[in-house]
């Protein structure tokens, strides 16, 4: 590749244009896409006056983070574990095939004898390098996997980080290419920080023939941008950053900046931005191709530093520039650009992604450094701001081991720590008794500490860069009256088979169109159920309130710290469940936080503690979330999980953490929870090992009625596949859970509305049993979210199930619902009395319910005689 396939160049800008632009840089202004990308043509005065203004923002974040006047680095030691790809960058020298290579990766013990000898030299830093997924193209990298026991590559980059901890002390840094959601949450327990560098946001590099990234999967840079999304979503301290020089235009530059900026303000986890200059190397489709320009180099570094604002680290790699290049020192350039860092350098290892770069002395580094006036200061693979915040960023079970490297009073790296192995493992006595255990009760009386958590302007991410991704407009109700007319003449006839459009007029029906879809609904109801209204005695046990996932609806999650935090013990898991046994109860319903220390076994223990105390017992527990933070803690497939949770104890599955079904409405709701298609694979794999759940949608926050209808679509889907896969259903039953706005995050904050109107309950119930029909038979309703009148409502258009007694009802008592934390079996008889029908007790399944059960339900009314209120005595 020579180029020739590059855009005309844009043309410069004039002159006024760039002084207005540099204006605004030298008065600190926000800057927009476009004045960036007229600063990036900065050149001669411009671009000294430019990188002026650079360094006086990188100047002020130093001060602002009490460490005016340095420059870091990472001393750092380099293990290519595999140089085995399935990309074919045009410029890469580092992937090749499997023929040139002794072995497809590097043993434990090569790698092992690299980490010691960079511990010897006082490394503190092992950068994992290896090709994306390789096992996908070349059999010889899957037949060394499979050989060794280990299920891709990813599982023995996990295995090198722990022995790597547990042997060197050495904190790994990873850069295995493209990460989806759930490889973070696997990876983010080994080591404190990630990489990947965008390199670009053109398309045009990746999807024209000849140019650097065509045929390169994981070059797309939609995929790349998500891996970014996903590790931000996962509270993972990651590198990233652009490569200049490779086709793109100075456009794509600047909008390669911007995107970075707003992954960035979003979740807060971009640890450093790598501006890194294209070097034509030999033996490439590239090799013809000019190196990036100096003072490109340093515009961009500028721009960057000015996007990314004052307390972003920007780094430029030192071996890629020179001390004297046509009379330029450009370490000095680059400092005046605004870098604060000069990224990892090692005493031992090349740089094996560009090996004819070696690196510079570290005494010179510092001479170099020093002539500019700054001190170079070593510092750890993750960055200070992310060790002194400690939970979500720092994984517990590396917490020792980065604490023993770092000096506390600077976030840095103490040069002087002695490297020494450390144990990796889960964290014990978890399950201990802590915080406010009586939650449970006291949400009826005293209720919560506050209306919101300690951290809540850091937990949730930018809440100014969330509030475009919220579409206002779509959730308008619209009056298309003969439109709602035919539609529901089509639910007549077939309920199950409205179209789309059709359905979303039914969501905007009102009055007597209103009152004749719900009308329908209840006699679709009747026809497939019956009258009875069915209802489980059952106990909520949530084990615990502390979770950093920062989902921006919940009012539930607590730190650690603040003062409605609690985790219940092994043994009052099991004093409750036992306790709901003598209550009468058939179900206990388990879920909790996603607790930092938590490990991912304790699902197991909690579902055992329970079986143990009462065998018969039946526990639904552990949200498709909880599913997937267990798997991969414990390193085990969705489905081996699954099947290790139902031997400890479990039978059933709440389908809760769902939300809404469509990503782009999830991560406005939520920061770090699941995306939507691992939500499916634990809900699907549930189905086919026979393990049943619920399905729910949580509506009326940022959504839209066309995200309730592709919602419920999807559920009917999952559904009809497990009958024809499996030849039996796997949802129970439909929950739609109306949004609780009160002390909800995203309401706090101004983005979400308050939850939906009656008028949308009523079309949202009475649509999903439409939608429904033949495929889940069971709607159910939350009274815990829903007025009584409502919730009659409800009864009266297509629902026939009022859920459970509850007992312990904690996370919509937190949001602000005010309907109690428990119903007696009396409670729910009255609720149900108005609409005439009769009321029946049932399992978790929808089977009948022992005598016996019944009989001790009656007598406590469903309810344990611990959590009712005290009645007043009569007159």
């Amino acid at each position: 590749m020579s180029g020739a396939n590059d855009p005309a160049p844009i043309p410069t800008p004039t002159a006024s244009v760039t002084r207005r632009a540099l204006a605004r840089a030298r008065d600190g202004k926000t800057l927009d896409v476009t004045e960036a990308e007229v600063l990036l043509h900065a050149r001669d005065e411009d671009l000294d006056q430019l990188l002026e203004y650079a360094g006086r923002v990188r100047d002020a974040g130093l001060e602002a983070a009490g460490r005016p006047g340095v420059i870091t680095y990472s001393r750092k030691v380099f293990v290519p574990l595999t140089r085995l790809c399935r990309d074919r960058c045009h410029y890469c020298t580092f992937a090749t095939v499997p023929g040139r290579l002794d072995a497809p990766f590097m043993s434990p013990d090569e790698v092992l004898e690299v980490a010691r000898e960079g511990a010897a030299l006082g490394c503190k830093e092992v950068l994992i390098t290896l090709g994306d997924r390789p096992e996908d193209r070349w059999k010889q990298a899957a037949e060394w996997l499979n050989s060794r026991g280990y299920d891709d590559t990813l599982s023995y980059v996990r295995a090198m980080a722990i022995m790597i901890l547990e042997e060197t002390g050495l904190l790994p840094h990873l850069n295995p290419g493209v990460l989806t959601w759930s490889d973070l949450q696997r990876l983010k327990p080994v080591a404190p920080s990630m990489g990947m560098m965008l390199e670009t946001t053109s398309r045009r590099l990746f999807t024209e023939k000849g140019q650097p990234h065509y045929g390169s999967p994981d070059k797309d840079p939609a995929v790349r941008l998500r891996a970014l999304e996903d590790a931000g979503r996962s509270s993972v301290p990651f590198t990233t950053g652009i490569l200049l020089g490779i086709g793109e235009t100075v456009a794509d530059r600047a909008e390669s900046i911007f995107a970075m900026r707003g992954v960035s303000r979003r979740y807060g986890g971009v640890q450093e931005v790598i501006v890194q200059n294209f070097r034509a190397k030999p033996d490439t489709a590239m090799m013809h191709r000019p190196d990036a320009e100096r003072d490109m180099m340093a515009a961009t570094i500028a721009v960057t530093r000015l996007v990314m604002g004052p307390r972003a680290h920007v780094q430029a790699p030192p071996n890629l520039i020179g001390a004297d290049r046509g009379g330029v020192d450009e370490y000095a350039l680059m400092i005046r650009a605004g870098i604060d860092d000069w990224g990892g350098v090692s005493p031992l290892t090349a740089d094996h992604v560009n090996p004819e770069r070696p690196w510079p002395q570290i005494d010179d580094l510092a001479a170099r450094t020093a002539a500019q006036g700054f001190d170079l200061r070593e510092r750890l693979t993750v960055y200070p701001e992310y060790i002194r915040a400690g939970e979500p960023w720092v994984d517990p079970r590396l917490r020792e081991h980065v604490h023993a490297l770092v000096d506390p009073e600077t976030g840095l790296a103490r040069e002087d720590a002695p490297l020494v192995g450390r144990p990796w493992q889960e964290p014990e006595a978890v399950l201990v008794s802590s915080g406010r255990t009586d939650l449970h009760t006291e949400i009826d009386g005293e209720g919560r500490t506050g209306d919101r958590r300690g951290d809540f302007e850091a937990v949730y991410g930018d809440w100014d860069e969330l509030a475009s991704g919220v579409d206002r407009k779509g959730a308008t109700p619209r009056r298309l009256d003969p439109e709602i007319a035919a539609a529901l003449r089509s639910a007549e006839n077939d309920p199950a088979g409205l179209g789309d459009s059709e359905a979303l007029a039914l969501l905007h029906a009102d009055g007597d169109a209103l009152d004749a879809l719900t009308d329908l609904a209840d006699r679709v109801r009747r026809d497939t159920v019956g009258d009875d209204v069915t209802y489980v005695v059952t106990r909520n046990i949530n084990f615990t309130n502390v979770c950093y996932t920062g989902c921006r609806f919940c009012a539930f999650a607590q730190r650690r710290t603040d003062a409605d935090a609690y985790t219940l013990s092994l043994d009052q898991v099991a004093d409750r469940a036992e306790e709901a046994w003598k209550a009468g109860a058939t179900e206990v319903c388990m879920q909790g936080g996603i607790h930092p220390d938590l490990p991912g076994t304790a699902y197991f223990d909690i579902a055992a503690a329970v079986r143990e105390r009462v065998p018969d017992m039946h526990v639904h527990a552990f949200s498709p979330m909880e599913v997937v933070n267990g798997a991969a803690r414990t390193n085990l497939s969705v489905r081996e999980w699954l099947t290790r949770a139902r031997e400890a104890g479990l039978g059933s599955i709440p389908g809760t953490a769902a939300e809404i079904l469509d990503d782009e409405v999830r991560w406005v709701l939520t920061k770090g929870k699941l995306p939507a298609s691992e939500w499916i694979e634990v809900i699907t794999s549930a189905h086919d090992l026979g393990i049943p759940t619920t399905s729910t949608m949580m509506y009326g926050h940022v959504d839209s009625p066309h995200h309730w209808v592709a919602h419920i679509k999807l559920l009917r889907s999952l559904q009809e596949r497990s009958m024809e896969r499996n030849g039996r259903p796997g949802f129970t039953e439909f929950v739609p859970l109306p949004f609780v706005h009160t002390n909800a995050p995203i309401y706090l904050a101004g983005l979400a509305r308050t939850g939906p109107t009656v008028r949308e309950n009523r079309a949202v119930h009475a649509l999903a049993r439409l939608l429904l029909h033949g495929s889940i038979d069971n709607i159910q309703g939350s009274w815990v979210k829903l007025a009584e009148d409502t919730f009659r409502q409800l009864l009266r258009g297509g629902v026939n199930d009022v859920g459970g007694t509850l007992m312990e009802e904690t996370i919509s008592r937190m949001a602000g619902s005010g309907q109690g934390s428990y119903k007696t079996i009396s409670d729910i008889r009255a609720l149900v009395e108005p609409t005439g029908r009769p009321v029946r007790q049932r399992t978790t399944l929808y089977g009948t319910v022992p005598e016996e059960r019944r009989r001790v339900a009656e007598a406590s009314d469903g309810v344990a005689a611990s959590i009712l209120r005290p009645q007043l005595p009569m007159a």
